[in-house]
């Protein structure tokens, strides 16, 4: 009976000071507003796809000083108005970064509410955030890309340019970059042969058309992003308009360009970010790895990644080094002082330098010009990087 009674005793202190089970580390926390139904749907699904595959990427390499990384989604439903509701719900829980929105006009309207509290990272490569602002946009501008697509089209001999955009803010911006750009004493021999614009709402352009036409374009530049972009391909069709067209990589999705197949016109270009091109062999070691590891983790759901894919990407990943640089107790202002001078960092668009190119990193020289080439269904690189044809 002694024997039992020691025994147990030994039991019980043994019990004492056991190791406990380990508990799962704390989930780190980012919340994404994106357009997950409405207009921007199709970027917005994409987008999250994206930071989905991006969250376990982070998570099969040890998290962020091994705390799990958790992307939180909330639907701004297309909706500036919504988006603001959002931010401020946020904002309520303290958080020190937020990514999103999609679209210009949402990201316009959350910046604001953001700036100098918490780092934010817009998903648009429309917004064009001041010099060490709290805010981060991805890619590479639209005026970037507008100025490898011109130089393709100027090196190409097609100097006589129609012009058509949305009145949205996105048509907006892109007008202004296009015109900016034609403005350069390089392109002193394209000439603006016609200008138009259309709502987003106009279920035709067919007058627009007519007089683009009428014009005699030797290339054509509309710029809407989503279903408006069907009206324009449409209109084109109808008034057997063909001729060179770009329209802004917001269209680069493989779901529009199945969608549109019957009535996408021949000649289809888009500027994008260099994720896009898939030979490996002229760029850096580490943008190479990059791709690699982005393709890979979409090939293994069966997945192809087109603009949206590349849009979340980057920022996430980025966002992701300063938290593994600085600790998940990290403030926003530290989070910010580290992004705001990053440089030499590789992602899938090249190599990063936000002191060069304040709150994106990004530059003309990580922009190539693409076509759609409808017998392989795939968007097919025809330049250098910055735009110079490769033929």
């Amino acid at each position: 009976m002694k024997h039992l009674v020691v025994a147990s005793l030994f039991a019980v202190a043994a019990a004492a000071v056991a190791p406990l089970p380990a508990q799962a580390a704390e989930p780190y926390a980012i919340n994404v507003i994106l357009p997950l139904t409405g207009g921007g749907a199709f970027l917005g699904k994409g987008e999250q796809q994206s930071l989905q595959l991006a969250e376990k990427a982070v998570n099969d390499t040890g998290g962020i000083k091994g705390r799990p990384r958790k992307f939180i989604f909330h639907d701004d439903e297309t909706s500036p108005q919504v988006g603001v509701q959002l931010a401020n719900t946020i904002l309520a829980t303290k958080p020190k970064v937020v990514l999103g929105s999609t679209l210009v006009a949402i990201c316009r309207a959350i910046v604001p509410l953001l700036e100098g509290k918490k780092v934010s990272y817009c998903f648009s490569p429309g917004l064009h955030p001041a010099a060490g602002s709290y805010a981060f946009t991805a890619s590479v501008s639209t005026l970037d890309l507008i100025d490898a697509m011109v130089r393709y089209f100027r090196m190409k001999g097609w100097t006589r340019v129609a012009m058509l955009f949305s009145t949205d803010a996105t048509g907006q911006d892109a007008e202004n970059g296009v015109k900016s750009v034609l403005a350069r004493p390089e392109n002193k021999d394209m000439k603006i042969v016609a200008a138009a614009h259309f709502n987003i709402s106009d279920v035709s352009v067919s007058a627009q058309m007519e007089n683009i036409k009428a014009a005699k374009p030797q290339c054509f530049i509309a710029w809407s992003t989503g279903a408006p972009i069907a009206t324009i391909f449409r209109g084109m069709l109808q008034a057997g308009l063909d001729v060179p067209f770009a329209t802004t990589d917001g269209n680069m999705t493989y779901a529009q360009m199945k969608q549109y197949e019957s009535f996408l016109p021949k000649q289809l270009y888009f500027p994008a970010g260099e994720y896009i091109a898939r030979d490996t062999k002229g760029m850096p070691a580490d943008v190479a790895k990059a791709h690699e590891e982005f393709y890979k983790r979409f090939a293994a759901v069966g997945a192809k990644p087109d603009e949206p894919s590349e849009l979340a990407w980057d920022a996430a990943m980025i966002v992701v080094h300063a938290l593994r640089t600085l600790g998940p107790d990290a403030s926003a202002a530290q989070i910010h002082d580290l992004m705001v001078h990053l440089k030499g960092w590789a992602g899938i668009d090249g190599i990063y330098d936000f002191d060069k190119v304040p709150q994106r990193g990004l530059d003309v020289s990580n922009a190539v010009v693409t076509r759609w080439n409808a017998q392989e269904k795939t968007f097919q690189v025809v330049s250098k990087p910055a735009g110079s044809p490769l033929d």
